[in-house]
């Protein structure tokens, strides 16, 4: 079958998502995108772009495969004589409702920032199949459409959300895991005796930067002795809290900023002991899954999707509830030695490997390949 994979915003993790299922499923997978920049008039103007230039195209496909990125319902309507035969659905990457936006942003003052989140739920109603990147991310983008539509005045459709709950189902999302194997070193915990501590995700407000240095900065007062290795991207300046960082911990940061070259980011997973994760925000958590694939001992906030990755009865010192409890149980990690020891966490996150997914990810589009109108009721 022919499937034509759309992706408004072709950077970082969508597009090696996208790019590793194209080159790893037996369906032939043409990729639509636009570059991953102006993610806001992205999800507004994208639709039109994109569909433009999949008429331009004249391919027939089985199916029609589109992130949370791209508003479908205007996708849809511009092409409804070409495409109203094909099924499609919507990959869930992340989502607007629970996307945790920053106080500065201009649309939260203004209240505009719900829009996004309403172009996520029409979306939602036009495709046919919904899938999630993980359980978590299922359950609560379900959950939350209830109380989102009642801040709207009348009419709230409250009866559409058990239409939606019916076309649901987590796909896990697909890593390219074994690309860290070529890479693999011991991790510092073997020579010496200070843990290396790794930050692995974007500089952004949504990685919650702020809880993860004053987290730190505590530790330095009860003269805890680590090193940092702060790794990931920053789209822009960097901002003012990672300077400040730099400038209070000083020669216990290794590395700052990007790791330019993969091997030079894996063979900083491996030599890390320690992966302190503080976000607000993860459907599914990619950096935190190579952490922990990488021998990483992380320390978790117990939400988000992390208790889908590991079992909370099962490994509770990896967990903390709050910002203190991090410090207490980091203090406890680094003390004890315990961080010198092998994980024993990275099997469980081995099956997020491409190797383990694909073929679930070939038969659900392979079950989708009929007339769309087959497959669920109209709203």
């Amino acid at each position: 079958m022919r499937i034509c994979l759309i992706e408004p915003f072709y950077t970082g993790s969508h597009k090696r998502w996208a790019d590793e299922l194209a080159s790893r499923s037996r369906h032939e997978i043409d990729i639509l995108s636009l570059p991953g920049r102006h993610w806001k008039w992205r999800m507004h103007g994208a639709a039109i772009t994109l569909a433009r230039e999949f008429s331009s195209k004249n391919q027939r496909y089985d199916l029609i495969l589109a992130s949370d990125m791209l508003d479908l319902t205007v996708f849809l309507s511009l092409l409804r004589r070409e495409i109203s035969q094909t099924p499609v659905a919507l990959y869930f990457h992340e989502n607007q409702l629970l996307y945790p936006w920053s106080p500065r942003d201009a649309d939260t003052k203004k209240g505009r920032d719900l829009h996004y989140a309403f172009i996520n739920y029409t979306s939602a109603l036009a495709a046919d199949k919904l899938f999630f990147n993980s359980d978590y991310h299922r359950t609560a983008f379900l959950a939350a459409i209830p109380e989102f539509l009642t801040r709207y005045p009348d009419f709230e459709n409250k009866e559409t959300v058990p239409q939606l709950e019916a076309k649901s189902q987590t796909l896990w999302l697909g890593m390219d895991l074994k690309a860290f194997d070529t890479h693999h070193c011991p991790n510092r915990g073997t020579q010496s005796e200070r843990p290396l501590i790794v930050w692995n995700h974007r500089w952004e407000y949504d990685k919650n930067p702020i809880g993860f240095f004053r987290i730190l900065y505590h530790l330095m007062e009860r003269g805890i002795d680590f090193d940092l290795a702060l790794l990931g991207e920053s789209f822009e300046e960097a901002p003012p809290y990672f300077v400040e960082a730099r400038e209070r911990l000083g020669s216990r940061i290794v590395h700052y900023g990007i790791a330019e070259q993969f091997s030079d980011y894996a063979t900083w997973l491996w030599k890390a002991d320690i992966a302190l994760v503080t976000s607000n925000q993860d459907f599914f958590g990619g950096s935190v899954v190579e952490a922990i694939y990488c021998g990483c001992h992380s320390i978790l906030p117990n939400r988000l999707a992390y208790p889908n990755h590991i079992n909370i009865s099962q490994n509770q010192s990896n967990f903390y509830k709050s910002e203190s409890d991090a410090v207490d149980l980091l203090e406890q990690w680094i003390k004890s030695k315990a961080w010198k020891k092998p994980s024993t966490l990275n099997e469980p996150v081995n099956r997020y490997d491409w190797s383990n997914l694909i073929a679930s990810y070939d038969t659900e589009f392979k079950s989708l390949a009929m007339p769309a109108r087959q497959i669920y009721p109209s709203i």
